[in-house]
């Protein structure tokens, strides 16, 4: 062999060696990225291909069961959100043209607004109020320790600083209705003033979720199934529920649903010149976790998204889209005509339910009672007679459960419930749906008062 071949050989053998150990480390990188993916991912792909798809074909299945409702109240039905923010408020920048648009989206036909107030003002000549192609628009402030006021007049100015046993004062000498957000948090609970409290609040239950825990999910899901990624934050409000029985059994407190939105919940990906990952909150600089990146990671996002130098936003995903904020969970009220003044004397009157739409529409779902010479509905006051009976009907099977005085009481499966009172008391109606063998919770109504004569 010529001395110049000889030569070669070896460094064609080297060459092809190398080339061996760096196919090798490449295979070993992507599988250790592989494996690191689905560690971290596990959750999120089983909901992916098993849990979203099903939970979406059975909501798909209960919804398909709807029927007319025959039994009748005598009053109209509207739904609606309240605790609404928008570009008022310094969290939220959504204009009110946009709100309506998400409003007809959801088809709802009533929005209680609830904006953060201004310098600590809440000054009622702002924003949207009256008929807006169809849907009403009621003004109203979050407003210091949880006030949340409506129906004032439009020359209406309320001060934060104000002492709140005062602000109530004036709010009712005003007429206006005085509901409590956020009951989670400490609120004066003796206010005679007080109409009402939120007994499902959707930021509420938010707030004991972990991002980190939910980033999966999100960049996962997200797009994919929003509806079934956004109700892994749901949580029974168990305390909330018990704490509004004990209430009503002292004096009536309205219940209503708050939707809280916003647009403005999320989180937003970032790499740093200093090689670490930032999870920060939408709209905030604010870190909520922050990672060092080592060359697996730092692969694994180049991957992903390309990549940088300097500090870069890699993603930016919102959880709380306008529109799907309306739709999860919505105030039902029985008015006799659809006007702001009909809304809020619902409201004022406890005649409402709270339903979660987003699963089924819950609209036609009637809860009433009967005594023989009169007839009542939720948020009204009856007298206890042996022949009192509990009528109540749903558009979907459910399983009714009637709560007397914070317990249950009676329990039954199927489109109509019927429970002859055995005593006086406060008796308020929830229902629940079948979602893969699971009841969850759809209904809550607001409690009819039996009076002993």
């Amino acid at each position: 062999m010529p001395p110049a071949m000889s030569q070669n050989v070896p460094k064609k053998s080297l060459l092809r060696r190398l080339t061996k150990a760096a196919a090798l480390f490449l295979l070993v990188i992507v599988a250790l990225l592989l494996v690191a993916f689905l560690v971290v991912f596990r959750a999120a792909i089983y909901h992916r291909l098993v849990t979203f798809p099903a939970e979406k074909s059975a909501w798909e299945t209960i919804r398909a069961q709807r029927e007319q409702v025959v039994l009748d109240d005598g009053w109209m039905e509207i739904r609606g959100a309240c605790h609404s923010h928008s570009e008022l408020s310094h969290d939220s920048e959504i204009p009110f043209a946009e709100i309506l648009a998400a409003l007809k989206q959801a088809e709802l036909e009533f929005i209680c607004m609830s904006d953060h107030t201004i310098d600590g003002k809440a000054d009622y000549s702002l924003g949207w109020r009256g008929d807006h192609e169809g849907v009403i628009f009621i003004r109203g402030f979050e407003m210091a320790h949880g006030f949340m006021p409506w129906g004032l007049p439009d020359d209406t100015i309320l001060d934060n600083a104000m002492e709140p046993h005062a602000l109530a004062r004036l709010i009712a000498e005003k007429n206006g209705l005085l509901f409590f957000a956020h009951p989670e948090e400490e609120r004066l609970w003796d206010l005679p003033e007080l109409t009402g409290m939120e007994i499902y609040n959707l930021h509420a239950d938010f707030k004991d979720e972990k991002l980190a825990d939910l980033l999966p999910d999100l960049i996962l899901n997200l797009s994919a199934y929003p509806d079934q990624t956004l109700r892994l934050i749901f949580d029974r409000q168990t305390e909330i529920l018990k704490h509004w029985d004990a209430l009503n059994q002292q004096r009536k407190i309205v219940g209503i649903a708050a939707n809280d939105a916003h647009q403005n919940t999320g989180i937003r990906g970032y790499v740093t010149e200093q090689d670490t990952f930032q999870l920060r909150e939408r709209g905030s600089a604010d870190v909520i976790k922050e990672w060092n990146l080592n060359p697996f990671s730092k692969l694994l996002l180049q991957t992903l998204f390309g990549n940088w130098q300097g500090t870069r936003e890699l993603f930016s995903i919102t959880l709380d889209p306008y529109v799907q904020s309306l739709r999860y969970v919505n105030t039902h009220l029985l008015v006799a005509e659809k006007s702001e003044a009909a809304i809020l004397d619902a409201l004022k009157s406890g005649r409402c339910f709270v339903a979660f739409d987003m699963i089924a529409d819950a609209r036609g779902f009637t809860f009433m009672a009967e005594n023989g010479q009169q007839k009542t509905v939720m948020g009204e006051q009856i007298s206890f007679s042996p022949d009192l009976t509990f009528l109540a009907e749903s558009p979907l099977p459910c399983h009714f459960a009637l709560v007397r005085n914070g317990e249950r009481e009676a329990e039954q499966t199927g489109r109509m419930f019927v429970w002859k009172a055995q005593s006086s008391g406060v008796y308020r109606l929830e229902a629940e749906l079948q979602v893969r063998n699971e009841w969850i919770p759809w209904v809550y109504t607001n409690p009819i008062f039996v009076k002993d004569n």
